[in-house]
């Protein structure tokens, strides 16, 4: 199993340089082949993870880490595949398409690595590398406002993660009061003496680490950075950022949570947790009901996911802390899917204007159905795998004695929810005679002779080329198609090992 973790952090990283030189077919069809042989590879882990943790040099993974690779893995061969479809020569050109090919491998190998280096020293680095990585990979576009939004992101991510260092020097010299200035600063070597560390140190650390940490989450005060860097990042890209990025930077608060439960008591790292919980998802929702740029819909929706994770590990309970873990995988599927949609209909009407939008499901018979069957999985509608989750975390809430925040959870996510459907049934329906808007009048006469819809957009990769009833590609399709079957499987009838997994990641983050 150790030889899988090297491979996990070698290979993504040896495909990203491969792609900068290879022809672009040849690079589709290798960050393909990496993307899924990743998935697979976790995979293989989660059946010796269940029981025990696996380590390889400065690499360790246990339950949790295992969790959270899963998650990242799923994006990163769901979008490995999309972009066979969204790279196509016609719609891109070399450069561009071996750049963003290069990215994606190495944004993925530093969502990797993440949760699989052991240490929190080393955690800083990684989460440090991945807003490098994604900074270009939004401004990759060359846009003004892709350039304004990478700035952005870059300025308040930078922050954020300084206040983070803070809060490892913090934990460093907590443990340096237990172990000594000379230690090997790993998670375990702090939770075996957490009993003697300085409660003050560990007490400003933790604070100091979910608000750092917490800017890469999109936690309210500092998620300023989110909505803009998530509607200007090519889809690719945004899928990742959303389904893999901030759960990865949550796994961090994580890890600085384990210390904090153990040494501190569980009473105040949830009050810290529950606050910018509650704030992230009431922000969110009002968000919601007012949004028409569909990937900053998508965006606002992941700041309310992120605040339902922080409220559901607020509660402690062990089925809530199972629903925290399954919602880290449902909402990574259920993201990757909503976002690859969304960049099809970008393409496609040629404006991210969701108004602009309608009549979707005749210009797009695959891509509409699926994008509205992601929207309902992020609303947390029955069959798929965030209602489950979201069942446990109130479950876990009402039997903690929770019984208040459940109820403003539960009114805060009936809002989401209003907002997300209110606006994305739209695309369901045709507008009147009178209301067909420009674009939509646009894409109907171009589709006829073959002519683009919008060619003020034609210098970025979301360009539309429409064709009335008929995907671009059947690579923008299949792994929409296999997001959803993931996200049904999620909710209808999870794997017994995913179960058991999840249940051991609870139980090393102290849910009981």
């Amino acid at each position: 199993m150790s030889t899988l973790l090297v491979a996990l952090l070698v290979v993504p990283f040896v495909a990203a340089g491969v792609c900068l030189i290879a022809p672009p077919t040849a690079g589709r069809i290798l960050t393909a082949g990496v993307g899924v042989g990743s998935f697979g590879a976790v995979l293989a882990l989660v059946t010796a993870t269940r029981a025990h943790s696996v380590a390889a040099g400065f690499l360790r993974v246990d339950a949790v880490s295992t969790i959270f690779l899963l998650a990242t893995a799923l994006v990163y061969a769901t979008v490995a595949l999309y972009a066979i479809g969204y790279l196509r020569p016609e719609h891109v050109d070399r450069r561009y398409c071996r750049r963003i090919l290069a990215g994606i491998n190495l944004f993925a190998w530093a969502l990797l690595a993440a949760p699989m280096v052991n240490g929190f020293t080393l955690l800083w680095v990684a989460v440090e590398l991945t807003t490098v990585i994604s900074a270009l990979l939004v401004a990759i576009d060359d846009t003004d406002a892709a350039t304004e939004a990478a700035w952005k992101y870059v300025l308040i991510a930078s922050a954020g993660l300084g206040l983070a260092l803070f809060g490892t020097v913090f934990y460093y010299y907590a443990g340096s009061q237990v172990l000594g200035t000379s230690y090997t600063f790993t998670f375990d070597a702090l939770t075996m003496h957490s009993a003697g560390l300085p409660h003050t140190a560990v007490r400003l650390g933790f604070v100091l680490a979910v608000l750092g940490f917490g800017t890469k989450v999109g936690f309210f005060p500092v998620h300023t950075w989110l909505p803009d860097a998530h509607s200007e990042a090519p889809t690719p890209v945004s899928a990742l950022l959303s389904g893999s990025l901030l759960a990865v930077s949550f796994y961090a608060i994580l890890r600085f949570y384990q210390v904090a439960v153990a040494t501190l008591g569980a009473a105040f790292p949830r009050q810290v947790l529950l606050a910018f919980g509650i704030a992230s998802l009431a922000l969110a929702a009002l968000y919601l009901l007012d949004q028409r740029d569909i990937k900053r819909l998508l965006a606002y929706s992941s700041i309310e996911h992120m605040g339902i994770l922080a409220v559901g590990m607020s509660f402690g309970a062990r089925i809530a802390v199972v629903g925290v873990l399954l919602h880290v995988l449902a909402h990574a599927a259920a993201k990757g899917n909503a976002f690859m949609g969304a960049g099809v209909f970008v393409r496609a009407f040629g404006t991210k204007d969701l108004t602009a939008m309608r009549r979707g499901f005749t210009v797009l018979p695959w891509s509409a159905p699926l994008f509205l069957l992601a929207i309902l999985a992020l609303a947390a509608a029955p069959p798929f795998g965030i209602f489950r989750s979201e069942f446990y975390i109130v479950a876990g809430g009402l039997a903690a004695g929770h019984s208040g925040t459940v109820a403003v959870l539960v009114a805060l996510v009936i809002l989401a929810f209003a907002g997300l459907t209110w606006t994305t049934t739209a695309l369901v329906f045709p507008a009147d005679e009178a209301g067909i808007t420009t674009a939509s009048a646009s894409l109907s006469s171009n589709a006829a002779d073959g002519r683009t819809s919008d060619e003020s957009i034609a210098k970025t990769p979301d360009r539309p080329t429409p064709r009335l009833g008929r995907e671009f590609s059947a690579w923008l399709v299949i792994p929409p198609v296999l997001g959803l079957a993931v996200l049904v499987l999620l909710g209808m009838h999870p794997p017994a090992s995913l179960i058991d997994l999840l249940t051991r990641g609870a139980v090393e983050l102290g849910g009981g």
